[in-house]
């Protein structure tokens, strides 16, 4: 009478949602077909098995066991935490830890798996594959990033570019989420922060008043003639003299 043994879904698949049923499902499809699971590799995928149902004797499992403990290696390292060994495997479940809670761009994925050593064939795949399904989306990601830290952090169109270029969004992906926001937006933000940091400002001279609150708008990426703009604005409202207050400070 024939056995079926069946494999058990391994503690990074269950981590990165690839359970039976899992939404994550989508990744399966033509990998079931010629693609090992995570841990189906000698003995039981950590050295501890036998391997029955692998096609393996008990000698290969001890020499397999043996490896295992005296080897100090990444890869044996990784094989003792149930890790899959090969790369697209590797490159995906990486990726999907990455992605649980916190969007990312392909640049830093791609820069999270070339940390890891997968070798680049294997992410192109992986990264390709998520950009085809929409887990990998860096247009949405700027444009939330835009909302996110323009709202949030009062940040202008020049700080919030500088941003995207350092997380490796592409520079046509940059101008249109950025396009978002027009002058009259940000010179409404503008006069938000300094109306929120004029009072702890009062008591200082003029001078350092203006230094304080114009370099705290060019901390956030403003213009120097619209930071003075709105600074002079803010102390003329509160019946500060600004005469000579047009110069570059």
């Amino acid at each position: 009478m024939t056995r079926r043994t069946e494999w058990p879904v391994s503690a990074t698949d269950q981590h990165a949602g690839l359970g039976h049923g899992s939404t994550a499902g989508y990744m399966a499809g033509s990998e079931d077909a010629h693609e090992p699971e995570a841990g189906a590799g000698a003995g039981s995928g950590t050295g501890r098995g036998t391997g029955s149902g692998a096609g393996f004797g008990e000698g290969a499992g001890r020499r397999d066991r043996s490896r295992t403990r005296n080897s100090g290696s990444p890869s044996s390292s990784r094989a003792e935490k149930g890790e899959p060994r090969d790369p697209v495997e590797q490159a995906r479940n990486i990726c999907l830890r990455l992605l649980t809670g916190t969007p990312r761009t392909r640049k830093q994925l791609a820069d999270a798996l070339r940390k890891r050593e997968i070798p680049d064939e294997a992410a192109e795949e992986v990264l390709s594959r998520f950009e085809d399904v929409g887990l990998i989306d860096d247009a949405a990601f700027a444009d939330a990033w835009v909302e996110s830290r323009h709202h949030g952090r009062g940040l202008a169109r020049r700080a919030l570019v500088r941003e995207l270029r350092t997380k490796g969004v592409d520079s046509a992906v940059i101008d249109e989420a950025v396009g978002q926001l027009d002058s009259e937006q940000e010179e409404a933000t503008a006069q938000e922060l300094v109306a929120r940091k004029l009072r702890s400002t009062r008591g200082l001279d003029r001078d350092k008043r203006l230094r304080r609150l114009a370099g705290m708008l060019a901390r956030k990426g403003y213009g120097e003639g619209m930071a003075l703009r709105v600074v002079r604005q803010a102390l003329e409202e509160e019946g500060e003299d600004t005469e000579g207050l047009d110069e570059p400070f």
